[in-house]
């Protein structure tokens, strides 16, 4: 089993920057494709930025050139680093990581963590 616990939300002023974390933990061999997620009150999930195992990152429109998504492969953890936060903006965000184990067996599974609350004031 692995775990993600994520932490670094909480309100802010437009124009504000946060940064947020994201620790796995567990039976972790490799982690491959890392994903943050949004999730808006009466919206669907959408995703945020992704980053793969080879460091080639990826962005939604509405966040590029204001988050950056970046990982520490030696600590497991991850980064969303966003500035210049705007009040749509707000809502609970999720990270997604891909990760092969081998105990008990080799194999990729997906996990989520608990989210976090990002609230953006104008």
């Amino acid at each position: 089993q692995v775990q993600l616990v994520e932490s670094g939300g909480g309100l802010v002023q437009a124009g504000g920057s946060l940064r947020l974390s994201c620790v796995a933990s567990g039976r972790i061999f490799r982690i491959n494709a890392i994903g943050w997620y949004r999730q808006a009150p009466g919206k669907q999930r959408e995703l945020v930025a992704g980053i793969s195992s080879g460091g080639s990152t990826d962005y939604a429109d509405s966040v590029k050139g204001r988050f950056t998504i970046s990982r520490d492969n030696a600590k497991n953890t991850n980064y969303l680093q966003m500035n210049s936060l705007k009040p749509e903006d707000t809502a609970v965000y999720y990270c997604n990581e891909k990760v092969v184990s081998n105990s008990p067996y080799w194999g990729e599974n997906e996990y989520w963590g608990q989210g976090t609350q990002v609230t953006v004031s104008s």
